[in-house]
């Protein structure tokens, strides 16, 4: 008997689709080599009168169809597959975004609002989500069978991945990449509620949003002692530094998004600003990735720099 999974978000039909049709594909090609097999192992078989006399002739409508057809068909495929793969990546300019730390072996959440749960994601129907990852420790993949989605979540990195969730429910959410002893315990469940519950369970809350969390870590650790406009010491601005283009001191540049910062932060002097002596101390050890993200939103937030102060990077 076989068992079929819930079809509960937005990528569940066109995934099960595609994939029918490729098991469809595959396997019609796969029996029609073994029907010929079969068929040319009997009618040769030892000791049977079939004639073994070699043919010059060669039947070219044969040749270019039987070549042609599954060569197109398996191009279509591939296409079929760069669009539902374009699509998986791309998420709507809206989605909410919501943060996940994994670590052996747990998966920590963080909403917008900077609310927090653990081994528990909850979505509100019918509303694009993306969620962004990394792991404090090993390799984790998030993974959720009944919405067809599955993202590797890499120590070190952010990785990202989308869906609408579209039938109200609880859903398991795995680890599919071995990840230690109790890897088969790092289980947890996404709860699909409606926009209203799920607004309702967010306000309920009275965690500070990541961006103040953040600005509270920036004091905390020392930061704004050497980063804020005022400070000092010689260290780069940071209002307006996301998403703008940096110039390092061995001539390159670069676009200061999510890994650049977390860069800054953890292996500071991997990129140097030019201009600027590497003098910061890294934090890798010394803060954990849910600080980082923290510290992350604080200077996303942070508005554009007046044009009389020049900004460059999170490194000193």
């Amino acid at each position: 008997m076989s068992i079929q999974l819930p079809e509960a978000s937005n990528f569940s039909v066109p995934i099960d689709r595609m994939f029918d049709a490729m098991l469809v594909l595959c396997g019609g090609v796969a029996l029609g080599v073994f029907v010929v097999m079969f068929w040319f192992c009997i009618k040769y078989r030892h000791g049977s009168d079939a004639s073994r006399e070699g043919r010059q002739s060669t039947r070219m409508g044969l040749e270019i169809g039987w070549t042609l057809i599954p060569f197109l068909l398996f191009v279509g495929m591939f296409a079929w597959s760069i669009n539902l793969w374009t699509l998986l990546r791309t998420p709507p300019a809206g989605a909410t975004p919501i943060y996940i730390v994994a670590k052996q072996w747990m998966w920590k959440v963080q909403h917008a609002n900077g609310r927090r749960e653990i081994d528990m994601l909850h979505v509100p129907l019918g509303v694009p989500v993306r969620l962004i990852m990394t792991s404090q420790d090993v390799i984790h993949s998030f993974y959720v069978p009944d919405f067809r989605v599955k993202q590797d979540v890499v120590p070190g990195r952010y990785t990202a991945l989308w869906f609408t969730a579209t039938k109200l429910g609880s859903y398991p959410l795995l680890c599919s990449e071995y990840c230690g002893t109790d890897h088969a315990a790092m289980i947890g469940t996404v709860e699909v509620v409606s926009r209203k519950e799920y607004q309702q369970w967010l306000h309920a809350s009275t965690a500070l949003p990541p961006a103040k969390q953040g600005r509270q870590l920036f004091v905390q650790f020392g930061c704004s002692g050497c980063h804020d406009p005022g400070a000092g010491i010689h260290a780069p601005d940071l209002h307006g530094l996301y998403r703008s283009r940096v110039q390092l001191a061995d001539g390159t540049s670069l676009i200061a998004d999510d890994r650049y910062l977390h860069d800054s932060i953890m292996l500071p002097s991997t990129q140097i600003v030019a201009g600027y002596t590497p003098i910061m101390p890294t934090y890798q050890s010394r803060i954990d990735e849910e600080d980082v993200l923290a510290l992350l939103a604080y200077i996303k937030s942070l508005g554009a720099v007046p044009p009389a102060v020049q900004h460059g990077s999170a490194h000193e």
